[in-house]
């Protein structure tokens, strides 16, 4: 499983979260809409990683997804990246 995300989501992130230096977000896997598996959706917390699945560190950020969740991804790889339109991060599957 990789995790890519762009310098422009990082820093959409720092702007709503103001994590602080050296920060640490989770993306869990949720109830919701509009996720890779119908029902279910990813959220977005500051959080200390415990068991990590994977991660990247980008703008001073690592983004990080638990073992837990790892059910979720089933092998895919996951880029968060800017929606142009919509100014805001949208999670793209590969």
């Amino acid at each position: 499983m990789k995790l890519n995300v762009t310098a422009q989501a990082a820093k959409w992130y720092k702007e709503e979260f103001e994590p602080g230096k050296n920060a640490h977000l989770r993306l869990f896997v949720r109830y919701g809409f509009g996720g890779r598996i119908p029902g279910f959706s990813l959220g977005v917390s500051s959080a200390a990683p415990d068991h990590v699945y994977a991660s990247a560190t980008t703008d001073g950020i690592t983004f990080f997804i638990e073992e837990k969740d790892a059910w979720y991804f089933d092998d895919h790889s996951l880029t968060i990246q800017m929606d142009q339109q919509e100014q805001e991060p949208e999670f793209v599957y590969g």
